[in-house]
């Protein structure tokens, strides 16, 4: 396991090893529960990486499923111990996409569909502050301050002089032009996109309102791989009061796929610049429509 792993992807994988064992051995969760005379809710939180869990909780559960290889068994209890460390976020405090920001911080690549806005790991601090104050309920000043702080921290990724993060987003026209904050906002922001285009490991493609109808319209998506396990992805879907997290490989496939069709309906990288020029110059032309 890479040794910049995050605690929410220590979490995540010790879960799904877990719940591997617990389906070889036969039990389901609700047997496993009344066996360990705790809650079915508490060994869902434990399989879904939702919770810490500590090294007696391992043990339990692995005597529980007749675990006998004690090499297999020390694996899984330094997992469980290196679970509850700390993440950089935390310091923020409670954040409502901690576990994204796990899983992101960890992965070597993320696709990334977007039809609305732009995705934060590319926003400017005004559009972010901009789009972060239309929060829904709203929040005060001061929860929106550390939701930018974190926002623009996690950005650190793709600016890591060792091993950036590997992007590829293509981005529905409507985000290029719904206006965000101000003219100005939008004008910097827009710039902005086109900057980090040209990175060599950002790849930024539009897909044009004339493209029509589209496999994306479902909504957005991220699909995360990871340096130490390429084919163990994660499917991240943002949901208004509860995201979800897809891990079976079939899903992975599935929006994998998606976004390959995506990409070949969307403008090529260098034509996706020359559209992004195209909509600043009728900004500043109009300074009416973006």
């Amino acid at each position: 396991m890479a040794a910049n792993t995050t605690p929410t992807v220590r979490r995540r994988r010790l879960g799904t090893e877990l719940r591997r064992l617990r389906q070889e051995s036969g039990l389901t969760s609700v047997e496993v529960a009344k066996r360990l005379m705790v809650s079915q809710p508490k060994i869902s939180h434990i399989e879904n990486g939702r919770r810490a869990i500590n090294p007696r909780d391992v043990r339990d559960l692995c005597a529980l499923y007749g675990v006998t290889d004690q090499q297999a068994l020390d694996s899984l209890l330094r997992m469980a111990q290196e679970s509850g460390q700390r993440g950089w976020w935390d310091v923020y405090g409670d954040h409502p996409r901690s576990v994204y920001i796990g899983l992101e911080t960890d992965a070597a690549s993320i696709h990334i569909f977007e039809p609305m806005a732009i995705p934060g790991l590319l926003q400017t601090p005004a559009y972010a502050q901009a789009v972060i104050e239309e929060s829904f309920p709203p929040i005060a000043v001061e929860q929106a301050a550390r939701r930018l702080n974190v926002r623009l921290r996690r950005q650190h990724r793709i600016y890591d002089p060792v091993s950036p993060l590997r992007l590829w987003v293509v981005l529905e026209e409507a985000a290029l032009r719904r206006l965000v904050g101000s003219h100005r906002i939008m004008r910097e922001q827009l710039k902005h996109l086109n900057a980090l285009g040209a990175e060599p490991h950002i790849t930024l493609q539009v897909l044009p309102h004339v493209a029509g109808a589209h496999p994306g319209l479902c909504g957005p998506f991220s699909v995360l791989h990871f340096a130490d396990s390429p084919q163990a992805g994660v499917v991240y879907l943002e949901r208004f009061t509860s995201d979800l997290y897809l891990e079976k490989q079939s899903d992975v496939q599935h929006y994998g796929m998606l976004h390959d069709h995506l990409q070949a309906q969307a403008l090529n990288p260098d034509a996706t610049r020359d559209l992004i020029r195209g909509v600043v110059e009728s900004c500043v032309a109009t300074r009416h429509h973006c």
